[in-house]
């Protein structure tokens, strides 16, 4: 992936150059509950993410980082850690994988994807160079004979250049898959020097080989993009295609009943987080789907620092409506343990008029108004579920999080069913329906950590390191609501 985030890095780092990580220890890392996992070395964090699945396991391979891609000259110094799982419970961690070795010319050994072939496993990969001053990335490829644990480079390295139509600092992240006639083909980031307008250049060059050795460019299967449309995924689901790319850190996927295209765009990205970088996928048992990205830091942990490159490796279940669109949800293996609690008393902060409360059910009568409850003494981490059922139009629903009191009101998670964003706090996502019906959320409140599964159907993470309080604040702006099914487990772990 390309440092979309290194000029925030740099604004507040100032350059300080690390060098090849050499002290990451997979025997310390935690081995269960790996949603928001991060190495347990302070300095080193998780970015891109490859994931895998071969013959009942899962590979989850990850660009290894420190001071959010400082290594060499800035240029990453990256290198593939690797996690395994056979039931998304239970984690080995290894170690490096594919690293980079002691040449001077290799900066970073960037995101890539492997495939299982006969008695070995390919990795492809980019290396990012620095040459007369210059940088650029090339194409290369190891090879595992041990099931995918460790790599040995291959020659030539590189095996590929940027085509002369490409411009040769942005290529790189390869997608290697092979097709139903036993083709082997590549997706690799690609961005054209002379676009056929200014700015939509980018696009995916395409290589093809029937031995994983000898390549060959044909058509490409996306073009005109106004970014490099990076760290591609693809694969075929049922009876139709996806291809995913990444702009800016936002993934966006395309459907297809053709294998390149024509493509589809979905009206609804079910993807597109703002801390979840570069979503990339692979099957799992039973049918399912299972899609990781990396969440990037927040700039100087500040609630609004900017995003600045590697955090902590998040992972979603991925699932197929019958239209082939595609939604997502909380993959439950890998999230916190809980224990229930029992619920706090809930207090009206509203006149009776608007607000009434029966056990655990809130019902809120605010047309021209604001209705709001709230409940003290809550866990500093939980997971909370609560339906918020409407029962008129209204102009925004939702919760106050972490809130002190009515005037430190926390962080909010608003549901807005005209303009159908979801927002929580200052990040939101688009294209979400039905917030007219009852809405379920899926609310996990965890150190930094605010994650939100709306309906099963798509979920907005944020981090937000700062507000402690105590306090839930439930509330509707001009409209009717109830709340009902509210249930609150402490995060133990």
């Amino acid at each position: 992936m390309k440092t979309h985030f290194l000029l925030l890095f740099f604004s507040f780092t100032g350059i300080c150059y690390a060098q090849v990580v050499k002290d990451y220890d997979p025997l310390k890392q935690r081995t269960t509950h790996m949603q928001y996992f991060k190495p347990a070395e302070d300095h080193l964090f998780a970015g891109d993410c490859m994931p895998y699945y071969h013959e009942g396991t899962f590979y989850l391979y990850w660009l290894l980082d420190e001071g959010h891609h400082a290594g060499l000259e800035g240029l990453g110094g990256h290198q593939w850690a690797l996690s395994t799982t056979t039931d998304l419970v239970n984690w080995k961690h290894h170690p490096v994988a594919l690293g980079i070795d002691d040449e001077e010319w290799e900066k970073s050994i960037c995101t890539g994807s492997v495939i299982a072939e006969k008695d070995r496993f390919y990795a492809f990969y980019a290396t990012r160079v620095k040459e007369e001053g210059k940088v650029h990335e090339q194409l290369s490829f190891a090879i595992s004979t041990d099931g995918g644990l460790t790599y040995v480079k291959q020659q030539p390295n590189p095996f590929y250049y940027a085509p002369e139509e490409c411009i040769s600092r942005d290529f790189r992240d390869p997608k290697v898959f092979k097709d139903e006639a036993g083709l082997f083909h590549l997706f690799i980031s690609g961005n054209l020097k002379e676009p056929v307008l200014n700015g939509f250049g980018g696009y995916l060059v395409h290589l093809i080989s029937s031995d994983l050795t000898d390549w060959k460019e044909v058509e490409s299967p996306l073009k005109g993009q106004r970014d490099t449309p990076e760290c591609s995924d693809y694969f075929k689901w049922n009876d139709r295609y996806y291809l995913l790319y990444s702009l800016g850190g936002y993934t966006y996927y395309l459907i297809s009943e053709h294998p390149y295209g024509p493509w589809i765009y979905p009206e609804s990205q079910a993807l597109m987080e703002y801390f979840g970088s570069v979503y990339k996928t692979a099957p799992f048992k039973d049918g399912r789907r299972i899609a990781v990205s990396y969440s990037p830091s927040r700039k100087e942990d500040k609630d609004d620092g900017d995003r600045i490159w590697g955090g902590t490796i998040l992972l979603r279940e991925l699932y197929q409506e019958p239209d082939g669109t595609l939604h997502t949800k909380f993959l439950e293996e890998v999230l916190p343990a809980t224990r229930p609690v029992s619920l706090p008393v809930m207090k009206s902060c509203s006149p009776e008029k608007i607000v009434s409360l029966s056990g655990d059910r809130i019902r809120m009568q605010a047309g021209g108004d604001v209705g709001v409850v709230s409940l003290t003494g809550l866990p500093v981490n939980y997971r909370l579920t609560v339906t918020i059922d409407p029962e008129s139009t209204y102009e925004e629903a939702g919760l106050f999080l972490r809130a002190t009191d009515q005037t430190q009101t926390g962080y909010r998670l608003a549901l807005n069913p005209v303009n159908q964003t979801v927002t929580m706090h200052n990040t939101s996502i688009n294209g979400v329906k039905e917030l007219t019906s009852p809405v379920v959320l899926d609310v996990i409140v965890y150190d930094e950590f605010f994650d939100v599964s709306v309906n099963q159907q798509r979920c907005i993470l944020n981090r937000l390191p700062e507000q402690k309080g105590n306090t839930l604040f439930l509330y509707v702006k001009n409209g009717n609501v109830a709340y009902k099914d509210i249930r609150i487990e402490e995060i133990i772990n």
